[in-house]
């Protein structure tokens, strides 16, 4: 670690016992700007430490930067496997020190090594009301299953794919006018909602005593 991080890493601990958070993104980080946004405000008691990104053109890295975010860079193309990659990223990820660690659009499967290292610690976002539609494609196949919900689910993150303990779903209506852009974007609407929600129950310890996963329906959509 370089002594700058060292030293800011130092200050921190002194001057807030926050959480600490580490955000992993692949591109545009809108996900991200809600945790930005909502930790400047107080409304999510939490220390953003670090934006990790797998691509240096993930526009999210400018939004860290402009929070005065540290950043980091971590190309994947640069390594000669996943198992690789995952090592060098678990690296830079322990040098934070995170309380949690927070997939925000990070375009990335995971290996089991690195999942069972920080298990209950990894936090997804995916595009649907798991366990339907776990993988891609999630606003295409519920409209063509005639679905009259979608949403999105905030789970922990375990070596199978979009499995794990689901904290809090957002649900919105599908209508009948809807395209796949129409519906993602409604989805996006009440991922901005429940994300930071999910985490901030997760770090305030509140969950055993909810029923799950929570349930937030989008109003006015």
């Amino acid at each position: 670690m370089n002594t700058s991080r060292q030293n800011k890493q130092d200050r921190d601990s002194q001057n807030s016992k926050a959480p600490r958070l580490v955000v992993l993104i692949s591109g545009s980080g809108s996900n991200l700007q809600q945790f930005i946004d909502q930790t400047a405000a107080g409304k999510l008691n939490a220390e953003i430490s670090a934006v990790i990104s797998n691509r240096a053109d993930a526009y999210g890295l400018q939004r860290a930067e402009k929070a005065g975010i540290e950043t980091v860079v971590l190309d994947h193309t640069r390594f000669i496997d996943r198992e690789a990659f995952d090592d060098s990223l678990a690296q830079v990820i322990n040098s934070y020190q995170p309380d949690l660690i927070i997939l925000a659009g990070f375009m990335r499967i995971l290996s089991e090594p690195f999942v069972k290292q920080f298990a209950g610690k990894l936090l997804n976002i995916h595009p649907s009301l798991l366990p339907k539609y776990k993988g891609l494609h999630t606003h295409r196949r519920a409209l063509e299953d005639g679905q009259k919900q979608h949403g999105a689910s905030v789970h922990f993150v375990i070596p199978e794919l979009d499995a794990g303990e689901v904290i809090m779903q957002g649900i919105v209506p599908v209508k009948e006018t809807d395209t796949e852009e129409t519906l993602a974007d409604r989805v996006h609407q009440i991922e901005h909602i429940i994300y930071p929600e999910a985490v901030r129950l997760v770090l305030e310890g509140e969950l055993e005593t909810l029923e799950k996963p929570v349930k937030v329906y989008l109003q006015d959509a």
